[in-house]
């Protein structure tokens, strides 16, 4: 018995073999949503406690002032205005302290000082106690301005992002790459960190609340967040910018043979 296939019934049949394979590809609601087991309203998780302490390579601006302005001035650099021809342009910029590799920065008066480790209030406290000696009721102010992430892989925005309040958790660094895109795989987020001169690893599951007990959670300064495609993703990489023509193509030649055979009956 002979089967008699019409044209129009053969281009359905490849189109419905095109719609087959777009929701076979499909991920699922439990692969894209966030906090999936987040408990009821009103209840939270405890949250890593955040301590960051001062690095090698941060780079410090560290501002002594009090009542007497002039006993503060040998412990201030100076600013730093830029100018050419003779014209000023540009705002004056306060000069920034790089901590080496040793942990230590070179102060004005008081020398060397070792603030690696040290928190930013601790850092405060040891410098507010040495100048107590030269200045009644000192103020000190330190900021790290270097502070920095890098996102990359199935985001919107890729790139390293300066954090000027020295505190950021990994979901507002994804929100300041402008979220992960469909196909990023959001169970497997990697961080790169570099801890005592060696680069740590760790794995977070942004669909679970798990992520806010992370040692992770909160971020360091030059952490790198790479968040990896999906296998939908990793899939579609092997479409070539000539497989829509070499799909049309053979969809022509099924189409033509279609007609060929039709009209030899």
């Amino acid at each position: 018995m002979k089967v008699k296939i019409s044209i129009i019934e053969l281009k359905k049949y490849i189109y419905l073999i095109c719609i087959s394979l777009f929701f076979m590809s499909c991920g699922s609601k439990q692969d894209i949503v966030y906090f999936q087991n987040v408990d009821s309203v009103g209840s939270s998780s405890s949250i890593t406690q955040f301590n960051r302490t001062i690095k090698p390579d941060d780079m410090l601006t560290i501002v002594v002032s009090a009542l007497d302005q002039d006993a503060v001035r040998p412990f201030n650099l100076a600013n730093i205005t830029f100018s050419g021809d003779g014209q000023q342009f540009g705002r004056p910029s306060q000069q920034s302290y790089l901590v080496d590799a040793d942990g230590n920065i070179d102060f004005p008066v008081l020398g060397s000082l070792k603030l690696e480790g040290l928190s930013r209030i601790q850092a405060t406290s040891l410098i507010k106690d040495m100048l107590t000696e030269y200045i009644k009721n000192p103020i000190v102010n330190i900021r790290t301005v270097n502070f920095k992430v890098t996102v990359l892989g199935e985001v919107s925005r890729p790139g390293s992002f300066t954090i000027p309040n020295e505190r950021i958790t990994i979901i507002e660094a994804l929100g300041l790459a402008g979220d992960m895109t469909i196909q990023a795989e959001r169970k497997n987020v990697l961080v790169i960190r570099e801890k005592n001169g060696k680069k740590t690893y760790n794995r977070v599951n942004m669909t679970s609340e798990d992520v806010f007990n992370s040692p992770v959670y909160y971020l360091s300064q030059n952490d790198v967040i790479y968040v990896e495609p999906n296998n939908s993703r990793v899939k579609s990489s092997t479409v070539g910018p000539n497989t829509g023509a070499t799909f049309q193509l053979i969809t022509t030649l099924i189409t033509a043979a279609a007609f060929a055979i039709s009209l030899s009956r």
